[in-house]
């Protein structure tokens, strides 16, 4: 692996006719030609060793140009390219297009993890062509330290796909992603570099070549870097938008229209739990669909990615974890329930449809839930100055690497956000990643709160433009193309605004039925707290490991998830968008709420039913609470033995109280003992004769009704949780 970098030749040698040999050979085609800019990427790559970063629509060939300079710079003694992509899907193609044009690729991810010493045993023999690593993998202890200095030594190309996620301007940033300017200063002085992307605006544009022209080894100057930029138009698309009034409209048109779209394609919603729904609904109404998120087992997403590109589904219904470098150049349609949360995030998305078709329709259906999800993820990349600080300063105290789960009682965030902020600072040099966690680096770090402004800023803006771009009387994929900043936007002719809706809008009273029941569907499991957080006990809560089974509460049950469609939507209504403050909604239950959670109730499998009914006293929503355990109490016949008690002075839990230990810290001790509420619970032979129905609002970490619960079992009754809506 540490062996040098041969002497390449880099005299020009008939490079645009070698290029068009690597070419056909890549598309299968005897009449393949290299487009306008890509032998301009590939002569500067090949001849010049030059940086590029290529700016062109999904279709255009951005793939055939690594391919063909990585052939043609092998030919000449160079070493292997080094390529970096954000997804597995996209990497998984890259690997058999490679295989087409003679091109020998391999993967190194946590995918492929029983394959990545073969991989690493090619590389080193030279039997390697190009290296996919996502850039998660420059930080993975081992690879840094043992396989990539040896491979930037050699690396013959450098390969950035996806680039804009560079940039935290771009519409998906990724922190990892701005290791690569560090990378470039690691290279050898003339290895060529080469970015690509489909979706990026002027200001990422100049932000991502900024960052490319790093200098190389011992040079303070910037290097030059070439831009390649075409025009952004998709002439087989057909985009349009229909506003229906709510989630069984959209769900119903859907079910009724999908056979209608041509071919096959993709639906995308917002949410997983959007994603699964929408996937029973239309297997329920007997469309062969299959759901696809970020939480679907790898091995069930390869076949569902299999199962698309060879027709035996009509859709995938997905979360943009299908999204960038997914390749079905004949997918006919792309359908979005819920809008994206950018114009630039919504072009990529609808790229993937109609590249080898003439005609492919893409259309939007609007819902009124968008803007609270765009608002929940809108920051979800930008630390917060408290925070970091916090996570610094016990890197800096402690004498040993830390793990994410031992910093967590530092920070009061969750373990994906706090491990996002430590990626950031990662990258800002104040922290490493070494064997056994995180440590601090000692460099100084300043918070750089102008920035982050700025970027929410750019953030709700495109939220606006998203919903302008929605309301346009323009042409659709103009506004698209003007928001990419493409001088070329002009009206396309086919839109449902340049040549009038090409939709249908009827909703038959079979498919509204469908939709309807599913729907009505109510019901999720609320899975009980097994184990304490880790580090509670440094908040001063005097437990740790394990919760013993008779401090456990049972599996419960709720109405609905939040983000569910159908009942999810309207428990964000009622609950004030779940604002848990002064704010939050108080007020009698409603009666079509109650009666929802009848069936739910009905259909619980417990093994022994419960005996009585109470309820956690809330601060911010008695009457909703004590309404709805006392009408389950009514409906089920079973006596309301009255709300476990709040200490009176314990402090309220601040709003947005994030991780496990913070929260578990902040409900401690909050409640009273059950002792009374208890013996009021109807007796058996040998204390309370079954388990106590236990009624919250909203169950969002869990903490609260594991600790509420635990109360009741101290007091020797069983516990079984319900609540109206769970978090997420």
């Amino acid at each position: 692996m540490d062996t040098p970098s041969a002497v390449v030749d880099p005299r020009p040698s008939g490079t645009a006719e070698a290029a068009a040999a690597v070419l056909r050979r890549l598309v299968g085609r005897e009449d393949a030609a290299l487009r306008d800019g890509q032998g301009e990427a590939v002569e500067a790559l090949v001849d010049r060793h030059a940086r590029a970063l290529v700016v062109q629509r999904t279709g255009w060939g951005k793939s055939a140009v690594y391919f063909v300079s990585t052939a043609l710079l092998r030919e000449r003694g160079a070493g292997p390219t080094l390529l970096v992509s954000p997804l597995l899907a996209l990497m998984r193609d890259q690997v058999a297009a490679a295989a087409r044009a003679g091109v020998r690729a391999v993967e190194i991810s946590s995918a492929t993890a029983h394959e990545n010493d073969l991989a690493l045993q090619a590389l080193a023999a030279d039997e390697v062509d190009v290296l996919l690593i996502s850039p998660e993998r420059l930080v993975n202890p081992a690879f840094a330290e043992q396989v990539l200095p040896g491979l930037l030594a050699r690396t013959g190309l450098l390969v950035v796909d996806e680039a804009h996620c560079i940039s935290d301007w771009g519409h998906d940033f990724r922190p990892d992603y701005r290791r690569i300017r560090d990378l470039l200063g690691r290279l050898p002085e003339g290895t060529p570099v080469l970015a690509t992307t489909a979706t990026a605006n002027a200001r990422v544009v100049e932000d991502v070549a900024e960052q490319l022209s790093a200098p190389a080894p011992g040079s303070a100057a910037p290097v030059e870097v070439l831009t390649v930029r075409g025009p952004l138009a998709r002439d087989s698309l057909r985009l349009g938008v229909l506003e229906l009034p709510d989630d069984a409209a959209r769900l119903a048109w859907l079910t009724a229209h999908l056979p209608d779209l041509p071919g096959s394609g993709i639906v995308y919603t917002l949410t997983v739990a959007a994603t699964e729904d929408t996937a029973a609904a239309l297997r329920a109404a007997g469309h062969e669909v299959l759901a696809y998120t970020g939480r679907t087992d790898d091995a069930e997403r390869r076949e569902a990615e299999r199962a698309l590109r060879e027709n035996r589904v009509k859709a995938l219904v997905a979360t943009s974890a299908l999204g960038m470098g997914f390749d079905k150049p004949d997918l006919g349609f792309v359908v979005h329930l819920g809008a994206p949360s950018s114009p630039v995030s919504y072009y990529q998305q609808v790229g993937r449809a109609g590249r080898a078709v003439d005609r492919a329709d893409v259309l939007l259906l609007p819902g009124r839930e968008d803007r609270a999800v765009w608002s929940y993820f809108a920051t979800a990349s930008m630390p917060r100055q408290a925070d970091a600080d916090a996570v610094l300063a016990a890197l800096a105290d402690a004498s040993r690497p830390l793990s994410a789960a031992a910093l967590e009682p530092v920070a009061d965030v969750r373990r994906t956000r706090l491990e996002l902020l430590l990626k950031v600072l990662a990258v800002d040099g104040a922290v490493e990643r070494v064997r056994g966690g995180w440590t601090a680096t000692g460099r100084p770090w300043t918070y750089d709160a102008e920035r982050y402004e700025q970027v929410a800023a750019t953030r709700t803006a495109e939220q606006q433009s998203m919903l302008d771009y929605e309301r346009t009387p323009g042409c659709r994929m103009a506004f698209l193309q003007e928001a990419l900043d493409d001088a070329t936007a002009a009206p396309c002719g086919r839109c449902d605004r340049c040549a009038g809706p090409w939709y249908p809008t009827d909703l038959p009273d079979d498919a509204r039925e469908s939709a309807a029941g599913a729907l009505r569907r109510a019901g999720t499991v609320v899975e009980p707290r097994a184990q304490w957080p880790t580090g509670a006990d440094r908040l001063g809560v005097p437990v740790r490991g394990r919760i013993p089974a008779d401090e456990q509460v049972g599996p419960g049950r709720a109405l609905a998830r939040t983000s569910d469609l159908g009942w999810g939507t309207r428990l964000r209504a009622l609950l004030g968008e779940l604002g848990g403050g002064e704010g939050a909604l108080d007020g009698p239950l409603p009666d079509d709420v109650l009666r929802a959670c009848v069936p739910v109730l009905a259909g619980w499998d417990w093994g022994r039913r419960p005996v009585a009914v109470a309820s956690v006293a809330s601060r911010t929503r008695p009457e909703l609470v004590r309404g709805l355990a006392e009408g389950i109490a009514g409906l089920g016949r079973l006596p309301y033995v009255g709300e476990l008690p709040l200490v009176p002075g314990h402090p309220r839990p601040r709003p947005g109280s994030g991780n496990s230990a913070f929260r578990l810290a902040a409900v401690w001790g909050s409640f009273g003992p059950a002792d009374d509420l208890v013996a009021r619970v109807p007796a058996g032979p040998a204390g309370p004769a079954g388990p106590v129905l236990l009624v919250d609002d909203v169950v969002d970490t869990r903490w609260t009704m594991a600790v509420a619960g635990r109360q009741l079992r101290l007091a020797g009754v069983e516990v079984l949780p319900f609540a109206l809506a769970v978090v997420g």
